[in-house]
C-alpha cells in the first residue's frame, strides 16, 4: 500500500496547494478592483514589465518571423504553393507564436524578478513590516503587478506582431525573392481583425499568469537565499506550463466550430 499511499499523499498536496493558489489569486483580484490604488507603483511595474522587455520580445519577434518564412517556403515549395507563405507568416504570429513567445520571454524575465523581489521581502521580513505600518501587501506588492502586467503584455504582444510580420517580410522580399505588393496584399487580405484580438486577449490573460505565479511563489517563499531560488525558479516554470494550458484553452473559446 506505500505506493498508492505516496500517489494519494501527491494528490491532496496538489489539491491543496491548487486551492491555495485560487484563493491568492482571488484576493489579488479582489484588492486590484477595490481601492485605494498606488498608481505609482503600477507605472513603475508598468516600465519594469512593458519597456524593458522590450528588446528581449522584440528580437524573439523577428527573428521567429524571419525563420518562419524561410521553413514555410521550404516546405510550401514541394507542392508549389509559396504564394501562402504571406499567410501562414501573419496568421501563425499574431495567433499564436507572438503571444506565446512573448510571454515565455516575459515569463523568464519578469516573473523571475517579480519572485525574486518579493522572496527577499519576505524572508528579511519586509512583508510583516508593511503588515506592522498598516499596509496591506496586496494592496502594495501584488495588485500593482498583475494590473501592469495584464495591461502591458498586450502591448508589448502587439510591437511583437509588427515585428514578426516584418521579419517574415524582409526574408521573402530580399532573400526568397517575393513581390512586395503581392507579398503585402496577401498579407493584408488574409487577416482579420479577430485574428489580432484572440492574441490580444491571450496576451492579457498570460500576463495576468505571469505576475500571479511571480507574487505567489515570491510571498510564500522560505528558508532564506534557498527558498527564494526555488520560489523564482518555481515562478518561472509554473508560469510557462500555465501559459501553454491557456493558450489552448483560449484558442479553444475563439476558433471551435
Amino acid at each position: 500500500m506505500n505506493p498508492l499511499a505516496a500517489i494519494g499523499r501527491t494528490f491532496l498536496a496538489f489539491l491543496a496547494s491548487t486551492g491555495r493558489m485560487a484563493l491568492f489569486a482571488g484576493l489579488g483580484i479582489f484588492h486590484c478592483i477595490v481601492p485605494p490604488w498606488y498608481p505609482r507603483l503600477v507605472l513603475r511595474q508598468i516600465m519594469d514589465i512593458g519597456y524593458f522587455s522590450l528588446p528581449v520580445v522584440g528580437l524573439t519577434a523577428v527573428f521567429t518571423g524571419m525563420v518562419l518564412a524561410l521553413q514555410s517556403y521550404t516546405g510550401f515549395s514541394r507542392f508549389e504553393a509559396e504564394g501562402a507563405i504571406a499567410s501562414i507568416v501573419v496568421l501563425s504570429v499574431t495567433r499564436e507564436l507572438g503571444p506565446v513567445l512573448a510571454g515565455l520571454m516575459v515569463a523568464g524575465r519578469v516573473g523571475a524578478a517579480i519572485a525574486a523581489e518579493i522572496g527577499t521581502m519576505r524572508v528579511t521580513e519586509q512583508i510583516d513590516a508593511l503588515t506592522t505600518l498598516s499596509t496591506n501587501p496586496f494592496k502594495y506588492l501584488v495588485a500593482p503587478r498583475l494590473i501592469a502586467a495584464t495591461v502591458t503584455l498586450p502591448l508589448l504582444v502587439l510591437v511583437a506582431d509588427i515585428i514578426g510580420v516584418m521579419g517574415g517580410y524582409v526574408v521573402s522580399i530580399h532573400k526568397l525573392g517575393f513581390n512586395p505588393t503581392s507579398y503585402l496584399a496577401n498579407t493584408f487580405d488574409i487577416l482579420e481583425v479577430m485574428d489580432v484580438v484572440s492574441g490580444l486577449v491571450k496576451a492579457a490573460v498570460f500576463g495576468f499568469l505571469i505576475a500571479l505565479m511571480g507574487c505567489y511563489h515570491g510571498y510564500h517563499s522560505k528558508r532564506g537565499a534557498q527558498g527564494v531560488g526555488q520560489a523564482t525558479t518555481y515562478a518561472v516554470v509554473s508560469g510557462s506550463i500555465l501559459i501553454l494550458t491557456f493558450n489552448y484553452i483560449v484558442t479553444e473559446m475563439f476558433f471551435s466550430r
